[in-house]
């Protein structure tokens, strides 16, 4: 396991958490939010509808079979009677909540228990039709709505095995189903209902916290391109605010002469001149700042890349070193990207979080691909983090961190930003015995000198 960062001193700043913000947070409550959406499920009970009916005919009439049609023809009567009633009141659009929905798929499996229990019970080869409320629950509803809906499909199963109803059959024949048989397929059902739920739910869960992560790397991406744009903002506000202050200056112009002489008023006047002067030096300043400073915000050379990724990070008590074996000279030159700069920044500041005394960021480039490689001096990777790193909500962080939180969504949204730009990421340990983390992210030059 990593080590949990080296404790800072109290004279040393701390840092603000990169994935610790209101907007990150927020993408993560869609988790604890899981809600069906009622025209799913109503179209879901329509086709139960129609194959409950067409199974009920063509068993009487094509193979005229013995069949309780009334009873059945009530049973699913009452299906879509609450069909039709859910249709009516509620808009498509319309999302249930737990607890509703819950009720409605508790209903339908009331409904096919129903069905069952006059049919013959678990002799009826429709029986494990069961399953199917209890998987759609895991698969949309949260965990604790799901189990009650599970240990209720349980009970009705187990109920139906007590169906004194026979199987519809041939009426000169009698199909005799043992016990041993009935128990047979009572676990058959029970054991089915429980993996496919759990398969539905670990599937489900892991694609809602893929879309959390997903949304959350957006939110930092339009914040980093939001602060790189301030500049410009600046700008355009002292463009704005020129005019009607080279008015207050014209004015206290002609006042300090016309009360130049002036006992109460001259200093005040004079004051109120100099200070509209120090506001237009300052709005001049901000005014030419985008256009000074414009294509060096726009290109970033490699280095210069480096070093802003680096610099933030150089004042806690870790020592930073950079080296540079390929040298400055013909390094790739590109655009200034967000993506790249918070993604190599949240694995300096990981590495830094986990390293005893030192981080060493290595930078290489040559005519056909341009490299980094972040390395730290504590205790690297463990192997079963190895296999799934990167994933959202996955600690990177030994247990004993709890002052980091340890979600790995920082992790996951820094590698996600770099492959949008077109880099492979390496993750591994410098030694064999898991002696500090190595990372190394790999860029075809072509293309990162057009991301950069």
């Amino acid at each position: 396991m990593r080590l949990p960062p080296i404790a800072r001193s109290p004279a040393e700043p701390e840092r603000d958490t990169r994935t610790d913000n209101p907007s990150i947070r927020h993408a993560q409550f869609g988790r604890a939010n899981r809600s069906m959406r009622l025209q799913t499920l109503v179209w879901l009970r329509w086709l139960a509808v129609a194959g409950q009916t067409l199974t009920v005919l063509f068993v009487a009439l094509v193979l005229h079979f013995s069949l309780p049609v009334g009873e059945t023809a009530i049973l699913i009567a009452a299906l879509a009677l609450v069909n039709l009633v859910l249709s009516l009141w509620y808009p498509p659009t319309h999302r249930l909540k737990p607890l509703a929905a819950l009720a409605l798929l508790g209903f339908d499996l009331l409904q096919m228990s129903g069905l069952l229990f006059i049919t013959g019970g678990l002799a009826n080869p429709f029986a494990p039709l069961l399953c199917v409320p209890v998987i759609i629950s895991f698969a949309s509803l949260p965990l604790r709505h799901s189990l009650f809906l599970l240990l209720f499909a349980i009970g009705c199963t187990t109920l139906i095995t007590i169906s004194p109803y026979p199987v519809p059959w041939h009426r000169d024949e009698i199909l005799i189903i043992y016990p041993v048989m009935q128990l047979g397929i009572w676990c058959a059902i029970v054991s089915m209902m429980s993996f496919a739920a759990f398969y539905a739910y670990r599937v489900s869960m892991e694609a809602v916290l893929l879309a959390d992560a997903l949304a959350a790397t957006e939110l930092v991406l339009e914040r980093e391109k939001h602060l790189s744009q301030l500049d410009g903002l600046a700008a355009a506000a002292a463009h704005e605010l020129g005019t009607p202050l080279a008015t207050i200056s014209v004015v206290a112009k002609e006042m300090e002469r016309e009360l130049a002489g002036d006992e109460r008023f001259g200093e005040d006047v004079a004051l109120l001149r100099s200070q509209s002067e120090r506001c237009r030096d300052i709005l001049r300043r901000l005014t030419s700042l985008s256009a000074e400073n414009e294509e060096h915000m726009r290109r970033l050379p490699l280095s210069s890349l480096i070093e802003e990724v680096t610099a933030p990070h150089r004042q806690f008590g870790i020592t930073l070193d950079v080296i540079e074996p390929s040298g400055r000279a013909g390094e790739p030159v590109g655009q200034r990207n967000a993506g790249i700069l918070y993604g190599l920044g949240n694995l300096i500041e990981n590495a830094v979080d986990f390293a005893r005394q030192k981080v060493t960021v290595t930078v290489e480039h040559d005519a056909d691909k341009v490299a980094i490689t972040i390395e730290d001096d504590g205790i690297g990777f463990a192997p079963d983090v190895l296999t799934h790193i990167g994933e959202p909500y996955m600690s990177t962080r030994s247990r004993e961190d709890e002052r980091a939180g340890g979600l790995g969504l920082g992790l996951f949204i820094a590698k996600t930003l770099l492959e949008r730009s077109g880099a492979t990421l390496i993750f591994s340990n410098r030694g064999p015995d898991h002696e500090g983390a190595r990372v190394r992210i790999v860029w075809p030059r072509a293309v990162m000198e057009m991301k950069a």
